[in-house]
């Protein structure tokens, strides 16, 4: 039995690739500020780097992002993944998976790569403390085996941080 758990390697459907050249001409022209895609031969795949806005406790430190699409997108989420190490954040787990609601529940096909790398920075943002989710180790361990954030069920219950 093979598993199911890598993110989908099929081509991107016609809408997704006319969607995401779209969305990377923009991002060309005028980038969220704090975010800075590496540019790459992959529509399907995306790294940005992310810099901590100014005043917060992630002011200068720059992570990496990983985001890659689904064949449907935009119907579908991306799947966006810190490479690890990741910011320590209440919402962002060791392996690089983020707790965020329009990563899953709440995406609608109106986001767009810019309003994701928005809400992630703004995520950050508003934290107070530097630390890892509660459940993190148990989590993380659940999670071998290169399972997808898409195969968890969140519980989104902090709307504070």
């Amino acid at each position: 039995m093979t598993s199911s758990s890598a993110p989908s390697r099929k081509a991107l459907s016609k809408i997704a690739c006319n969607r995401l050249q779209k969305e990377l001409t923009e991002w060309q022209v005028n980038p969220p500020t704090g975010f800075r895609h590496k540019v790459n031969d992959n529509l399907q795949k995306w790294t940005i780097d992310v810099t901590g806005a100014p005043g917060t406790l992630y002011a200068n430190e720059t992570y990496q992002l990983q985001v890659e699409f689904p064949v449907n997108y935009p119907m579908e989420a991306p799947q966006a993944i810190f490479v690890p190490p990741g910011p320590l954040h209440p919402h962002i787990y060791s392996n690089g998976h983020i707790c965020l609601d329009i990563l899953y529940d709440s995406w609608s096909p109106a986001m767009t790569v810019s309003s994701v790398c928005i809400s992630i920075l703004s995520m950050l943002s508003s934290s107070p403390a530097k630390e890892r989710p509660a459940d993190n180790d148990r989590y993380v361990k659940n999670c071998k085996n290169g399972r997808s954030p898409k195969e968890t069920r969140w519980w989104f219950h902090d709307d504070k941080v």
